[in-house]
């Protein structure tokens, strides 16, 4: 291993990489409007964040963004206040705290700060403090939950390098999608393909209500699935 190669595998654990590559404004775009649900259905049902990490917002949150990954020691944030200074205006800052709850990893003297830089959002495997305040502003954070409890600034920890949140791997400059159903992470690489395929399934679900008012929604498939499975069906 050359000298360079080494020198950046150095400080495994407490590092900051400032330069991500991201996905087109243009995809990202893309994706306002398109629910969780279909976006996920594209994915094989996959890449959607555990229930528990969830909007602290009133409902009608619909977040979109490139990913702007942290890394940090459970109940610690120094690492998240090095990435609002860093992140680009349309990231979401999404943060792997290892799912502790000990400590909030952000309040909301930290959201009005992000919200000023342009950053998109907040998506934190751990808790918050003030929620009311943050659900007030009507700035997007989704997290396990709340306390009281202020986090520590003391490091180690990691920016722009994989995490895993919600029990999702997530690499920075992949794609984030959040409403009230919850989170799905689009992979960078596909973005492009899975946009183009849940707007089709978009489309298809309209033109499935209009058949379902219409008194023309095919049913057929019920009966034929549960014959397929050996269900009895006795009049």
């Amino acid at each position: 291993m050359s000298n360079v190669q080494s020198s950046k595998l150095s400080n495994v654990g407490f590092r900051v990489v400032k330069n991500i590559e991201r996905v087109s404004p243009k995809i990202i775009e893309g994706f306002k409007g398109i629910a969780t649900p279909n976006i996920g259905d594209v994915m094989g049902r996959m890449f959607a964040m555990d229930h528990s990490i969830k909007s602290i917002n009133k409902p009608g949150i619909h977040m979109v963004g490139s990913v702007f990954t942290v890394r940090t020691h459970p109940g610690d944030n120094l690492l998240v206040h090095k990435a609002m200074d860093l992140a680009d205006p349309g990231d979401i800052i999404v943060v792997d705290a290892c799912g502790d709850m000990g400590n909030a990893i952000l309040g909301e003297l930290m959201c009005h700060y992000a919200k000023t830089k342009g950053i998109v959002g907040y998506i934190i495997d751990g808790p918050v403090r003030d929620l009311h305040g943050i659900s007030e502003m009507g700035y997007p954070v989704f997290s396990k939950g709340g306390t009281p409890r202020g986090p520590y600034k003391e490091g180690p920890g990691e920016i722009n390098t994989v995490i895993s949140c919600g029990n999702v791997p997530v690499k920075p400059g992949d794609v984030v999608v959040a409403d009230d159903d919850g989170i799905v992470v689009i992979p960078k690489e596909d973005a492009e393909n899975v946009l183009e395929k849940a707007r089709e399934i978009q489309a298809k679900e309209k033109m499935v209500i209009e058949s379902i008012y219409n008194g023309t929604w095919e049913r057929s498939w019920v009966d034929e699935t549960l014959q397929k499975k050996g269900c009895q069906i006795i009049d």
